[in-house]
């Protein structure tokens, strides 16, 4: 079997294990990074930019404390765990208080609609569970290995950490509760894999019997230790199936009403920009010169093929935005968009 020397966990509980002292270099280097990671991910989000947000993906240091509790818990170092679960948990609380601030200062007028950062982090599926888990194994592997330990910054990247959590921030300034809930789960989902995996690695390295050989206190592994662990991946996998099944839902309503509002829109000599579905809602955007396709035709049209559970909202030239409730047979002009 798979083992290390007392040497290796020596080496990681002096990385993992982060000092209690605020003036500790462990604890400097933490908090320093995180709230520096923390502006870089806000900052790439409001910015749109995919290589900034990269960019606080390999800077970000919640990787530590993660694994760290996955490690005290294969210790059963109870002091460690309650440590590092801290400060999981108010490293997070810094990073979304930091992404509302920038979001405060610098949220766009369309409230993060059209941002592709944000919308790829509200919509959390089983599929990035399983990428997670995967990531995380190779993390807890790349830290086992001093052989294979540069394959860390790509880790970094693949298992996205501070950016859902800025996006949790950001949307919270704007009023968007409900995604602003989902880019956290994102975040969680993550965390509860890489505890899952971190913890299974290193017991399968025989963490536990090299830490006895270098004089580390180890107390005693209960097999319900493992069994929480399993049930927190099971209770986070119940909403990603939901949103899996959801997302998949949305997909089938926008190609299901694509034909239906292009056929709408040829009648004016109108041309739609694009189609898709948020949460069961039908969004269409539409171009063209007055004057504009009546809103209640298109309704009518949904309706008729059946969508007639579907809300409706559509996006006009100018900024005007009809809502069209799927139980009625009337529009009302909006200026802003709804999300």
């Amino acid at each position: 079997m798979a083992s290390v020397d007392a040497a290796a966990v020596r080496r990681m509980t002096d990385t993992l294990f982060i000092e209690r002292s605020l003036r500790s270099p462990s604890s400097t280097r933490f908090w320093g990074l995180l709230v520096m990671a923390a502006v870089i991910a806000s900052a790439g989000v409001v910015g749109d930019s995919t290589a900034t947000v990269i960019g606080a993906m390999i800077v970000a240091p919640l990787m530590t404390p993660i694994l760290g509790t996955a490690l005290a818990l294969v210790l059963a170092d109870r002091p460690h765990v309650v440590r590092c679960v801290l400060l999981v948990l108010l490293g997070a609380l810094a990073v979304v208080a930091i992404g509302m601030l920038l979001g405060w200062i610098a949220a766009p007028p369309d409230e993060f609609a059209s941002n592709s950062q944000v919308a790829s982090r509200i919509s959390p599926r089983l599929i990035d569970l399983l990428a997670a888990l995967a990531t995380g194994t190779v993390g807890a592997f790349a830290l086992v290995r001093t052989d294979i330990s540069d394959t860390l910054p790509g880790v970094a990247i693949a298992i996205s950490l501070v950016p859902p959590l800025a996006v949790t921030g950001l949307l919270l300034t704007v009023g968007r509760y409900h995604d602003a809930s989902q880019s956290a789960l994102l975040f969680a989902t993550n965390v509860a894999a890489i505890v899952a995996t971190g913890t299974v690695v290193f017991l399968v390295y025989g963490i536990r019997a090299a830490a006895r050989q270098s004089g580390l206190h180890t107390g005693a592994f209960h097999g319900r230790t493992l069994g929480v662990v399993i049930t927190v991946l099971l209770l986070i996998a119940v909403p990603l199936t939901i949103g899996s099944v959801s997302v998949a839902r949305d997909r089938s309503l926008a190609a299901d009403a694509r034909p239906v509002a292009e056929e709408w829109a040829a009648s004016g000599q109108w041309q739609i920009a694009s189609v898709e579905a948020r949460n069961g809602i039908v969004v269409i955007g539409v171009l063209g010169l007055p004057p504009q396709p009546a809103p209640t035709t298109l309704r009518a049209a949904l309706d008729k093929n059946g969508m007639g559970d579907a809300d409706l909202e559509l996006h006009l030239v100018g900024g005007r935005t009809h809502w069209c409730p799927a139980d009625r047979h009337t529009c009302t002009v909006e200026e802003s968009s709804r999300s």
